[in-house]
């Protein structure tokens, strides 16, 4: 990448980042906190999840709207209304005010628009880099929310939380004036970007619904244990900021064993034997945590095989989604998974909180094993996902007979799965495979083109 590339992908990734400590910073600690106003753990639930709903409604309209109002300006907009809830959930002394802050948290949903930012700022060749960069930064983020989220507690409180990240958002709004290069155009961006035209197309995937119902499965399970988890944790009274001596070597040892099944699913060509058998150490985690709530070394066993099924889990389904969508379609797919995932967070706080207020806390982990159940099944029926990767070039506006002369050049050179041409956007999409394709010639060709 350039050095512009690289500055845009780096800051954009740190407000990425910052929407991430936003959600999970207080994720080990809230229910503790919230438990001191309210007795009601439904609330606290609702609460907890109420960020993902407002995000699930205004992410698209957001993207959208910067297609037509500007980036910079609306993800400007976007991190006052998160700053804002961010001081409201600060200031708060009840539940209800809570749940207001978070859902203006949640209103900020600037992800579509900064992703569409990034598509401006960087070319087509070099954009997947630059996702990878703004994907590792939220994986960090959430590993570094879990470990220090409960020290941090222990300091200044939820509250302090709550206005640490208020703070912070105020400072990426100085990120994004100065120090993000300004884009040279705006444009609409097929990979980037939901289109409204393309969304029916995206619904009628099977397979790509499959891995919309295991994103929502995955971050309701993730919101609906941590209504309980906290509590199982204190048991043996082992203090809330002592909570990260737990999460911290849960976690590094979870990424250490997620790396091996990664890298052993994409070059092996074994994605989906791989995310089947984290989708069942997840069901079995789930089963594990519910006959193990009054065993604290239970507990901590079964978080741990969780956060294994969850980190491989969180890595392999965007890949799949890019491998799957169609070319044209991979920013609607991206849209609807992306929708999907907030919906979920939603979902499991609401649902997660209602259990165990009136069912136990057990009920819980039922539920999400149901969630993983269900899950299991689908994705034992999937087909195995095509080994290709897709490459993109930009070429230039063109018409549909030169794009059409394109086409037919092109699927000649060895390695070439499928190719579509956008003449609007002047871009070219190719999945390749990945033991090899004839990329030399066909770069040789695309710049003739130029």
């Amino acid at each position: 990448m350039t050095a512009g590339e690289r500055r845009a992908a780096a800051s954009l990734a740190g407000i990425f980042g910052l929407r991430m400590l936003g959600m999970f910073l207080i994720l080990p600690v809230f229910a503790l906190y919230a438990r001191e106003l309210t007795d009601d753990h439904t609330l606290i639930g609702l609460a907890l999840g109420m960020y993902g709903l407002t995000q699930a409604l205004l992410m698209i309209p957001f993207g959208m709207a910067s297609d037509r109002l500007g980036r910079k300006p609306v993800i400007i907009a976007g991190l006052v209304i998160f700053a804002l809830g961010s001081f409201v959930a600060a200031a708060a002394t009840d539940i209800w005010t809570v749940i207001l802050g978070r859902a203006l948290q949640g209103a900020g949903a600037i992800s579509a628009a900064v992703t569409a930012l990034l598509a401006d700022l960087t070319r087509e060749e070099k954009r997947t880099h630059a996702m990878a960069l703004i994907g590792s930064t939220i994986g960090l983020a959430f590993a570094f929310s879990l470990a220090a989220g409960p020290a941090i507690y222990g300091w200044i409180g939820v509250p302090g939380m709550f206005a640490l990240t208020g703070a912070l958002a105020l400072a990426a709004i100085l990120v994004i004036k100065y120090v993000t290069p300004e884009p040279g155009r705006t444009a609409f961006h097929s990979d980037a970007e939901a289109s409204p035209a393309r969304l029916a197309d995206v619904l009628k995937n099977v397979e790509l619904l499959r891995l919309t119902w295991g994103i929502f499965a995955l971050h309701a399970a993730q919101m609906a244990m941590f209504t309980v988890v906290p509590f199982a944790l204190t048991q043996d009274g082992l203090a809330v900021a002592d909570h990260w001596l737990v999460y911290l070597p849960v976690v590094v040892a979870s990424f250490l064993l997620m790396v091996p099944a990664i890298v052993i699913g994409e070059k092996r060509g074994l994605l989906k034997p791989v995310l089947a058998g984290a989708v069942a150490l997840m069901l079995a985690a789930q089963v594990g945590m519910a006959v193990s709530l009054e065993l604290f070394w239970g507990v901590v066993a079964a978080l741990f095989f969780y956060f294994v099924a969850f980190n491989i889990l969180e890595a392999t389904l965007p890949s799949l989604v890019s491998k799957i969508a169609p070319p044209e379609a991979k920013g609607t797919a991206m849209g609807v998974y992306n929708t999907a995932q907030a919906i979920g967070l939603f979902f499991g706080g609401a649902v997660g909180g209602w259990l165990a207020q009136h069912h136990g806390q057990g009920s819980v982990f039922a539920f999400c094993a149901v969630l993983m159940a269900v899950w299991l099944v689908l994705a034992a029926g999937m087909r195995p996902p095509p080994r290709v990767r897709t490459q993109m070039f930009h070429v230039g506006p063109m018409d549909h007979n030169a794009a059409d002369r394109l086409l037919s050049r092109l699927t000649v050179f060895a390695g070439i799965e499928a190719v579509t041409i956008l003449p609007e956007e002047g871009t070219v999409m190719l999945k390749v495979s990945q033991t090899g394709w004839d990329e030399e010639g066909v770069r040789h060709l695309l710049e003739g083109e130029q």
